[in-house]
């Protein structure tokens, strides 16, 4: 498989500001539709857009062949993974979601974050701390964990995100809805509207917003107000990191490990925000990351993903 880099490319990374968010059932495989532009070399089975998804100690990478890499701490239990469309990473678990809409959950099970064997129409995952969420096709949620949130009654879902204890759905009319711990006001998100992607960090909330500016809700909610020409934001513990139209990355927040130091990249197509570690995709299938490497969730650089 390799990537065209054509004429396409503003409009293809712009569909990437919706990374996750827009679903479709193809050829009778639920999966989440491509938000970059990938061609294939011959006509294959089913094609699986590469991602890269991180938490605490360790990365996720998914391969455009379905199958998933693991770099870190917690780095066994995938290698027989196969069919995979989404990844997630929570504390210490890894969430697979596969193309029949059906969900892959390993690592710690403490709490029950990885009973999920009984799902089914799943389109999107998402994993916090110690809970996993899963958006159905008929935009409601299901959850496994030890935060087993108030989601009963959402509609209209079209994508899911978790901090450390709390849940965040997008509607489809850009509007936002948050459950779980709201002390430092991170469920605050009441009156957002446009937004078109969201990302949750340890206590904060990120919306990003059709016309590429970016919002935050909760104790680290500044230094994005300047933000624009942005098409996906990530979160994790006390900083945010955003993708811009062109490829580069800007980051704001805690920079004690240097998961901040991302003035440098180019051509990134999707970020991931860990703990105390950043990770991005690039045109070419390859990933970089920077930050705390103690465990090995930086060492990344052989992956081919494409």
């Amino acid at each position: 498989m390799k990537i065209i880099l054509s004429s396409k490319r503003h409009y293809y990374l712009a569909r990437a500001s919706i990374f996750l968010i827009t679903v479709a059932l193809i050829a009778g495989m639920v999966g989440c539709v491509d938000p970059y532009y990938f061609e294939p070399e011959s006509e294959p089975g089913p094609e699986y857009t590469p991602m890269v998804a991180v938490s605490g100690y360790h990365t996720l990478g998914l391969k455009s062949d379905g199958t998933v890499v693991v770099a870190g701490f917690y780095n066994t239990n995938v290698s027989g993974w196969t069919g995979i469309v989404q990844v997630a990473a929570g504390y210490a678990h890894m969430v697979g979601l596969k193309s029949d809409g059906t969900v892959f959950a390993v690592g710690s099970n403490t709490w029950g974050q990885c009973d999920v064997n009984g799902w089914m129409d799943i389109i999107q995952v998402a994993a916090g701390q110690y809970h996993t969420v899963g958006l159905k096709s008929d935009g409601t949620v299901v959850t496994a964990g030890d935060l087993h949130m108030n989601v009963n009654g959402w509609m209209g879902i079209v994508q899911v995100a978790t901090g450390y204890a709390h849940t965040v759905g997008l509607k489809s009319d850009g509007t936002v809805f948050a459950v779980g711990s709201n002390t430092w006001g991170q469920c605050d998100v009441g009156g957002w509207t446009g937004i078109i992607q969201v990302a949750a960090g340890l206590f904060h909330t990120v919306g990003l917003k059709s016309d590429g500016t970016v919002v935050a809700a909760g104790f680290w909610n500044t230094n994005v107000d300047g933000w624009v020409g942005i098409i996906q934001v990530a979160a994790r513990n006390f900083y945010t990191v955003g993708l811009k139209s062109d490829g580069t990355v800007v980051a704001v927040g805690d920079n004690s490990d240097g998961q901040c130091d991302v003035g440098g990249w180019t051509d990134i197509i999707q970020v991931a925000a860990g703990y105390e570690h950043t990770v991005g995709l690039k045109y070419d299938g390859t990933v970089v990351a920077v930050g705390d490497n103690t465990y090995g969730q930086c060492d990344v650089n052989g992956w081919a993903l494409i």
